[in-house]
């Protein structure tokens, strides 16, 4: 419960923190492969847990999400437009709060997009007892 709660703290924390473009010292990079984006974030992430902060923006007039993943030297970006890739960024999701849960040391192998779900206990119909 406690690492839980430190997990949650600190997401709060980097969400609370402004990124302000002018304070990087490294240049913004695009990443067009995603196998690459999430290896080279994760590896970013473990280098520097306490300043690494990840971002996800959607524009809906572009219909184009931008995922940002910083730490205020080096900044990581991967855009795009599709719809399929849903999946792949829940999946990042997940990483990430497992990184920031459990710490950086984490093996990720067992983090997947369906692990919530199997988690829940299903719900039977809302129909009359028989």
């Amino acid at each position: 419960m406690r690492v839980m709660l430190e997990g949650f703290s600190i997401l709060v924390l980097i969400i609370r923190q402004k990124i302000v473009s002018k304070s990087l010292s490294g240049a913004m990079v695009y990443i067009t492969e995603w196998d690459k984006f999430v290896e080279q974030t994760i590896e970013l992430f473990r280098a520097d847990p306490d300043s690494t902060r990840y971002v996800m923006k959607y524009r809906h007039c572009d219909g184009k999400l931008v995922l940002k993943v910083t730490d205020n030297r080096q900044c990581l970006k991967y855009k795009t437009d599709q719809a399929q890739e849903a999946k792949k960024m829940e999946k990042l999701n997940n990483m990430f709060f497992a990184l920031m849960a459990r710490g950086p040391d984490v093996d990720l192998s067992e983090v997947t997009g369906k692990e919530q779900m199997d988690a829940q206990p299903s719900k039977k119909g809302r129909g009359r007892k028989q």
